[in-house]
């Protein structure tokens, strides 16, 4: 086995002297809950361990996508740096309780909970499991347990694409990420009610939003998108943290990973991919469509204005050739906002 690169061993290093400090002061493991999915093959649990000075009450970072929040305090919802200040447990044992059967497994190095559970029992719609560190209490996680006989799909991106947040100019980024409050963002026009009236047209589809952005912003996420409307769906988040292979993981390469990986998953599922012209997600669609175009249905992007493409990139970004990359008609619709998308989206969903 590789070396891992001396990024990851400095990040290793000072998150062990961390928790180290953090347990001789009596801080404890607590499990954080994060939306996962499913057939009624398998489920993919998701979730965190963290040290915390309450390891008995349930954080604001977990939230049903369904119901209410849990318990969350004021401050909570102030500045998004607060979701960035965490102590994650390495490797640490967590049980896995599904459908009444327990599951062993492990964080990885980052913290995180990423197991596939096969052989469960639970029928199609949304489920609760529980997911307890070691020592402490079980704490919920929603999963989507997507039908078999369910054959539509939707695929968004966020930034950009449902919520403006000008990414990735690094300065707004970092401003929009860690320092405005999760109220000051601005969600764009007709979207939510756009995927609303795609999924009631196909009753049991799933959304997934794929997005760059950091899994520390989870909680945040979902409870903007559900304020706004937003159908609920597993968020497909990366860690911003170094890797064994480097200081910074590539979000182009993150989003192409869980498109080929939805589509192994979900075989009988042909995908509408939703994005926008301000980043890569042209190029990426266009790419997995000339891969998969077995399981694309449409491509929709949302195109940015002349001020937003400054904003994004400096000058105006020109998407000519997007087709060209697509070795079939894969139909790509165009429009500035969810009510001109949906329109053409339903025509090309007809006619297909």
């Amino acid at each position: 086995m590789a070396r891992p690169h001396a990024a990851a061993l400095i990040e290793d290093a000072w998150n062990q002297r961390m928790n180290s400090v953090l347990a001789s002061r009596g801080w404890k493991a607590r499990a954080v809950g994060l939306t996962g999915y499913g057939s009624t093959e398998f489920v993919r649990v998701l979730g965190r361990v963290l040290l915390s000075r309450h390891p008995n009450e349930i954080g604001s970072d977990v939230a049903d996508p369904e119901g209410d929040d849990y318990t969350m305090k004021p401050s909570d919802r102030v500045r998004g740096w607060r979701a960035f200040v965490t102590a994650q447990v390495m490797y640490a044992p967590v049980r896995i309780v599904v459908a009444g059967k327990e599951h062993s497994a492990r964080t990885d190095r980052s913290g995180y909970v990423d197991v596939v559970i096969e052989g469960h029992d639970l029928p199609p719609g949304w489920h609760e499991v529980t997911i307890a560190a070691e020592g402490g209490l079980p704490v919920p996680a929603s999963v989507y347990i997507v039908d078999p006989a369910v054959r539509f799909g939707l695929v968004s991106d966020i930034d950009d694409t449902v919520i403006t947040t000008s990414l990735p100019r690094p300065l707004i980024a970092a401003w929009n990420t860690f320092v405005r409050q999760e109220q000051a963002r601005h969600i764009v026009q007709g979207m939510a009610p756009m995927y609303r009236e795609l999924l009631a047209d196909h009753p049991g589809a799933p959304i997934f939003y794929l997005s760059t952005g950091a899994w520390n912003t989870a909680g945040t996420l979902t409870r903007f998108l559900r304020s706004h409307g937003y159908p609920a769906g597993p968020l497909l988040l990366t860690d911003w943290g170094p890797t064994n292979t480097g200081w910074f993981r590539s979000g182009q390469e993150h989003k192409r990973v869980n498109l080929h990986r939805l589509a192994r998953e979900f075989p009988q599922i042909r995908w509408v991919l939703v994005g926008d012209d301000g980043q890569h997600d042209p190029k990426i669609y266009g790419d997995f469509a000339r891969d998969r175009p077995d399981v694309v249905r449409a491509i929709g992007i949302r195109e940015l204005t002349a001020a937003e493409q400054v904003l994004s990139h400096g000058i105006p970004v020109s998407n000519e050739g997007f087709a060209a990359r697509v070795h079939r008609p894969v139909p790509v619709v165009r429009a500035p906002d969810g009510y001109g998308l949906l329109p053409k989206l339903r025509a090309v969903l007809a006619q297909s």
